[in-house]
């Protein structure tokens, strides 16, 4: 029984630190959505941070400010989407035959 213990608490311990590692490498892979037909793209990383926003000249030249307004909004969430489900995806590598299906764990 305590062997088993203890190899329960080394695979713990492993899972910990491999999900503390693919935290740390998600800070630095981005993804990218556009809207308008690549008027306005937004970039994020796979903390759900939003790194950039870039938006065409001519969008700016119309000088429709609710439409840019609507753009970078359905930009930004089109990249916070992409970024949570790149977060997810990296996090279910790590945890896959780990953790049961459904399971949430906090801050994924």
């Amino acid at each position: 029984m305590k062997f088993q213990m203890n190899e329960m608490m080394k695979q713990l311990q492993k899972l910990q630190n491999d999900m503390a590692r693919v935290q740390t490498e998600l800070a630095d892979k981005t993804v990218e959505a556009e809207s308008g037909g690549g008027m306005v793209k937004a970039v994020a990383n796979g903390k759900k941070e939003i790194i950039s926003i870039l938006i065409d000249q001519e969008i700016i030249s119309s000088n429709d400010k609710e439409m840019l307004e609507d753009l970078i909004v359905a930009a930004v969430n089109k990249a916070l989407d992409a970024a949570s489900k790149m977060a997810e995806e990296e996090m279910s590598s790590v945890t896959k035959g780990m953790v049961p299906p459904g399971m949430n764990i906090p801050g994924f």
